[in-house]
């Protein structure tokens, strides 16, 4: 008698191993911000390689070395809408797994076979950068998805993991490149950091659909009157179709940049205002405000997330890129002062991190949690663009300028003013119109209410009629 074959199906370790915690909503918080406190070295710590990297390719421009930061940035945040994509369709724990190899191939290369700012544009810039992408775009979209009543605050403190993370690791990086020189220790650092995502990896997954925290009712929220939330879930294409997310994309372009800048050319700057030899309390001023600012990047993260729950989105980017505009500006008056260069940099990176908690979850609340990882994946990429004028842009105006920071700044000031109007007499009711009409259809468009232009009257809630 012949017996039947059983056919199992292969083990999911992951699953046997961390199914019991998994289900947690702040587990997958803290394994989200531990997988972001890994990749912030990658964008924060650059600083603190471009010395090295200068020495190393001698005779090479300044701005060719910024570059490199450049194209990271540009790689980290282009590839988003297609790993959102591809995040929301066959879940987070495979492309996080993509994620964690390439941003240790990334660095591990980088620094043993990179023989060029070329090499490192390839191995910094395209592999890691790609890598960095998909662990922050995983990252992000997942507490979205699990915290819709406390949106600001989670996506505030798994992007102070990015912003942040770079405080704990900056000093012992700046020892070990002391030590052992720039392309050792980003080859040693790559290759920890890869083994620790992928196990941050393990854990991290998506709710079931239709899930909701408990005794939570989505009304509540609408009641508040601070914070509105879409109830449709908009896709990638009909995303692209509305006009609130081409102004949060032009508003996420002009806050980014002044932050950016001094993240890429921060050693430049204090060398161009003389202060790059000072030491406050003993320590170098460099490390010592890479390290401030870290704090207070992450700080700001979810401080402003945090509020924003309460006092509003666009209320809260409203008071916060002003400020940044009036620091930015003080920057170029008072920051040649060793003390003032500590303090304004700090205050900088207080009123500057909060956008990559605001835009995200602005993004959430306006096109719905479903497909937010490709949809704040597409706001994202404006980051790039802001890249290109922080990192190489600035630094070759800088160098057109005789070595001056100061007219980059004052643009990004500009910039930043104009995105806290747009905010507050733009975005806002905007988004509050459009809201307001999945409720109550009236027969008149959403862009006839706030003055933005005049076409003809028909119900809203058509464009909502293919929306899930």
């Amino acid at each position: 008698m012949r017996t039947a074959t059983v056919i199992r199906p292969p083990r999911d370790l992951a699953k046997e191993m961390f199914g019991p915690i998994a289900g947690n909503r702040w587990v997958q918080l803290i394994a989200g911000i531990v997988a972001m406190i890994l990749i912030s070295n990658y964008q924060y710590s650059f600083t603190l390689f471009s010395p090295g990297m200068k020495q190393t390719f001698a005779g090479v421009p300044y701005a060719k070395i910024a570059a490199v930061f450049s194209a990271f940035i540009l790689f980290e945040t282009w590839p988003m809408p297609v790993a959102g994509y591809f995040v929301d369709k066959f879940g987070i724990r495979k492309l996080m797994t993509i994620g964690s190899i390439f941003i240790a191939l990334g660095w591990v290369l980088g620094g043993t076979v990179a023989r060029s700012p070329f090499d490192l544009y390839i191995y910094y810039g395209v592999i890691a950068g790609t890598g960095a992408g998909i662990i922050y775009i995983s990252s992000v979209a997942n507490a979205v998805k699990w915290f819709p009543d406390k949106r600001g605050l989670a996506v505030g403190l798994t992007a102070a993991g990015f912003g942040g993370g770079a405080a704990l690791t900056v000093i012992p990086i700046a020892n070990t490149i002391h030590s052992i020189g720039w392309a050792k220790t980003m080859a040693v650092w790559g290759l920890a950091q890869g083994i620790i995502a992928l196990t941050a990896a393990m854990i991290l997954r998506h709710p079931p659909t239709g899930w909701a925290p408990a005794g939570w009712d989505q009304s509540v929220t609408q009641a508040r009157k601070a914070v509105v939330q879409s109830k449709a879930n908009f896709t990638w294409t009909q995303t692209l179709a509305r006009p609130e997310f081409y102004f949060l994309y032009t508003m996420f372009f002009f806050a980014c940049a002044g932050g950016l800048i001094a993240t890429a050319n921060l050693s430049q700057i204090a060398r161009s205002l003389h202060v790059n030899d000072a030491k406050i309390l003993g320590l170098a001023i460099v490390p010592l405000v890479v390290t401030l600012t870290s704090l207070c990047n992450a700080g700001s993260r979810i401080l402003w997330g945090s509020v924003s729950d309460r006092l509003g989105r666009e209320n809260t980017m409203f008071l916060t890129f002003g400020t940044e505009a009036i620091l930015i500006y003080l920057v170029t008056k008072i920051g040649a002062n060793p003390i003032a260069f500590v303090v304004l940099f700090s205050l900088v990176f207080l009123f500057w991190g909060e956008v990559f908690s605001l835009f995200s979850a602005t993004t959430g609340d306006v096109f719905g949690p479903k497909y937010a990882s490709a949809n704040y994946g597409m706001v994202y990429t404006s980051k790039g663009l802001a890249s290109v004028f922080a990192g190489f842009g600035a630094a070759a105006l800088a160098a057109y300028l005789g070595g001056s920071f100061a007219v980059p700044f004052y643009i990004s000031g500009v910039l930043c003013a104009i995105a806290a109007l747009f905010s507050l007499f733009v975005l806002k009711p905007l988004v509050r119109n459009r809201i307001a009409k999945e409720i109550t259809p009236a027969k008149v468009t959403v862009l006839d209410q706030v003055g933005l232009g005049k076409v003809e009257a028909k119900e809203e809630e058509k464009p909502l009629a293919h929306v899930s």
